[in-house]
């Protein structure tokens, strides 16, 4: 179990070490690309090595890529889900140019063609994302709040579109404590998270899982709403949080802090590590 967060990488894809680093993360989350789209730089063999040299430096175990918020496999509209599936394979493409391990993404929104024919999209886009692919970034499917009809807030439809892709089997999966608990599933006890985690087994697999986007919740259970709190600020709780770091069916994950960017983060991340210890 390695601990991190997202960070910025802003003014050169080596700033993303360089700042994971300077608040004690292990691994690390940022975008190689303005979430919010817009024009992309080329990596060049320089980018490459000055990113590498940077996680030696700042002893980064390992690090991964968000994919950018503009993407969606389950629209209604065409051409946006081919912008989508360019976009997400550049970033894989990106992602194994850097030594990055994975890209986790959004599936999308089928609030215009309805959840069935959502599934069916997002699996044919998934299809043409991964088709021919040979990188070394995997692709991760991030599970989500359900806010709008966001595709993938529960454990049976994560199943269906790694179940339903040519190469799901090499698809993972990112466990984010905040949207999971908006999407209603409770692991603020033991029992619960044992439960909830033979569940995900069950349905998925934890061999699926790779890694945790870390956060508190400002929203309540069930609420289908995507809104991250700092470690204990929030309505899941320190004491919840702690019992997922420590579950001995979860060491295998990398830990990725979504909280608020304030004076918090270092704090946060020193915490994760001593309730890993």
């Amino acid at each position: 179990m390695h601990v991190g967060a997202h960070v910025s990488a802003a003014g050169g894809l080596f700033n993303g070490p360089k700042n994971a680093g300077e608040i004690g993360c292990e691994t690390f989350q940022f975008f190689s690309r303005p979430p919010q789209g817009g024009n992309v730089r080329n990596i060049t063999e320089e980018d490459q090595k000055m990113f590498r040299d940077a996680m030696i430096e700042h002893k980064i175990k390992s690090c991964y890529i968000h994919g950018p918020y503009i993407t969606n496999l389950a629209s209604e509209k065409a051409s946006t889900r081919g912008n989508s599936i360019r976009i997400l394979r550049e970033e894989l493409e990106r992602g194994s140019l850097l030594g990055v391990k994975g890209m986790m993404f959004h599936p999308g929104s089928a609030k215009e063609v309805g959840e069935e024919a959502g599934v069916k999209l997002v699996i044919e886009g998934l299809n043409k994302i991964m088709h021919g692919y040979k990188g070394s970034c995997q692709l991760l499917i991030e599970i989500s709040a359900g806010a709008g009809a966001v595709m993938g807030d529960s454990f049976e439809e994560l199943a269906a579109f790694l179940d339903g892709a040519e190469r799901g089997k090499e698809i993972g999966i990112c466990f984010d404590t905040q949207h999971a608990f908006g999407s209603g599933y409770d692991f603020r006890t033991p029992e619960l998270l044992d439960t909830m985690i033979k569940k995900f087994d069950k349905i998925v697999g934890l061999k699926k899982l790779v890694a945790s986007h870390l956060n508190d919740s400002k929203v309540e259970l069930g609420s289908h709403k995507d809104r991250h709190e700092s470690i204990g600020d929030g309505l899941i709780g320190k004491d919840a949080i702690k019992l997922f770091v420590q579950h001995p069916k979860l060491q295998h994950l990398d830990l990725l802090l979504e909280t608020p960017m304030d004076e918090k983060r270092a704090g946060e991340v020193k915490l994760l590590k001593k309730w890993r210890g």
